[in-house]
């Protein structure tokens, strides 16, 4: 894998080349296995194929051959697109976007299976010849159909698509598909036009992708959406309740959202719902131009792995996986509020009892990338106003409502991960020049530091 001080080394890209979507982030015989839209000849998003890495423990992970590739003359012949991955009774099965040559925004829903489901690395795929769903049911004048995601309810199996119609109102789709070969429309699960989602999201999106759907500990339903209205927006969350309708099916009650991530560099997230924990990735892209891109040779990165949930008041839930500990240097290089240089991968948490600034890289002209927590009003600002990004607002500082009592920060090259209160996440991606300065320093009454260098993974 090609090094440089802007590749994250400890969080899930390909050797190469290029990185979209998480599809499939599953668990098999004591792995996890996370799957992702890759383009294997070049750092731009084309001809998509499924990457394939798995991990004993959320932080070392081992990358295998890739495990979908567009079939010519198939459903997918032009890309094999999100979705996620289903134990189908014991067999590991895809569940995915097939693009087609014609594609004109409407996928096929396509089927591949693992070919020897007793081999926990999971390394052959088989697709099926014949997509389970050739595109959107009729009369719902569809022209963006994409991205399936299947849950259980109830007793039975379902699957969400990602929709958008020819008005402007973005939905999702609900399919019965208790039987994986046979798949019923069982109606439109919650579209654009939804009070709360309204309210939440606004009216921009055109469509909804990649929705992500899983059950909260409090006892709520978790929809993820990632806002599409002809590029990526951004992305968002409802709470609320799984509904039975007259006709069989089922539709989601919204009671509250917010948004899922306040950076500009996250998107697409895939949610893995095991016994006790929800956990997610997103993709983050780069924020540079394309010129740098190809000269790098690699674009895309996944984020760390997210514990999500909803709080008692209704707040979203969020922190990384408590097994990226596992990533931290024996002893910490940072435990106490000093100015103190920082390694290029790390682990750091600062504690505010009043207002703090947090500074993690000095440009030659004596600008700083700063955090800013303020106990007193309520606000996290990320200030990266000497790093901006290319032709977007990078220079004005983003200011998150939270308790801003503690923030967590991971940095692993150029991929910035905050998390304020275990309330809210930012993610962004902020490239080093030459001349810049990774140094620590804290400034603030009675505020505490502790941080870890990130270690590389080691075999065994």
């Amino acid at each position: 894998m090609k090094h440089d001080r802007d590749a994250p080394r400890f969080r899930v890209r390909p050797p190469a080349q290029w990185l979209n979507d998480p599809n499939g982030p599953f668990r098999w015989r004591d792995r996890y296995h996370l799957f992702y839209q890759h383009n294997p000849d070049a750092p731009r998003h084309a001809n998509v194929h499924w990457g394939h890495a798995s991990s004993p423990d959320l932080a070392h992970w081992e990358h295998h051959p890739i495990a979908l590739t567009p079939t010519p003359g198939g459903p997918d012949e032009a890309g094999c697109w999100s979705g996620c991955v289903v134990d189908d009774d014991g067999v590991p099965t895809a569940v995915y976007t097939g693009v087609d040559r014609h594609h004109s925004g409407l996928g096929t829903i396509c089927l591949a299976r693992a070919v020897v489901p007793d081999d926990e690395t999971l390394t052959d795929w088989k697709p099926l010849p014949t997509p389970v769903v050739t595109g959107p049911p009729a009369g719902l004048d569809v022209v963006m159909f994409r991205d399936p995601f299947v849950f259980r309810s109830g007793g039975r199996r379902w699957a969400l698509i990602g929709a958008g119609h020819s008005d402007g109102t973005p939905s999702v789709l609900l399919y019965d598909c208790d039987d994986l070969a046979h798949w019923r429309f069982a109606g439109v699960l919650l579209d654009g036009n939804d009070p709360v989602a309204t309210d939440v999201f606004g009216d921009k999106a055109t469509g909804w992708e990649c929705p992500q759907l899983f059950a909260t500990a409090g006892g709520q339903w978790m929809l993820v959406l990632s806002l599409w209205d002809g590029d990526p927006m951004g992305t968002g969350f409802l709470t609320g309740r799984l509904e039975p309708d007259s006709d069989g099916g089922l539709r989601f009650g919204a009671r509250t959202g917010d948004r899922l991530d306040h950076g500009r560099d996250f998107y697409a997230p895939a949610v893995l719902q095991e016994a006790n924990r929800a956990l997610m990735w997103g993709w983050s892209w780069e924020a540079r131009e394309q010129g740098e891109v190809d000269a790098a040779g690699w674009a895309g990165v996944l984020t760390a792995p997210r514990v999500v949930g909803v709080h008692p008041d209704g707040a979203l839930s969020v922190a990384p996986a408590p097994e990226l500990q596992l990533l931290r240097a024996a002893e910490p290089f940072a435990t106490a509020p000093e100015r103190t240089p920082l390694p290029q991968s790390y682990d750091l948490t600062v504690t505010a009892s009043a207002p703090t600034t947090v500074s993690l890289l000095r440009s030659a002209s004596g600008a700083e990338l700063t955090i800013r927590l303020d106990p007193h009003e309520g606000t996290v600002t990320l200030d990266r106003s000497d790093w901006p990004r290319p032709r977007t607002e990078g220079s004005v500082p983003l200011v998150v409502r939270a308790p801003a009592r503690e923030v967590r920060i991971l940095v692993d090259g150029s991929l910035l991960e905050l998390f304020a209160d275990d309330r809210a996440t930012v993610t962004e991606r902020v490239y080093r020049r030459p001349d810049d300065v990774p140094e620590l320093v804290v400034t603030g009454a009675g505020a505490t530091v502790i941080g870890w260098e990130q270690v590389p993974p080691t075999s065994g």
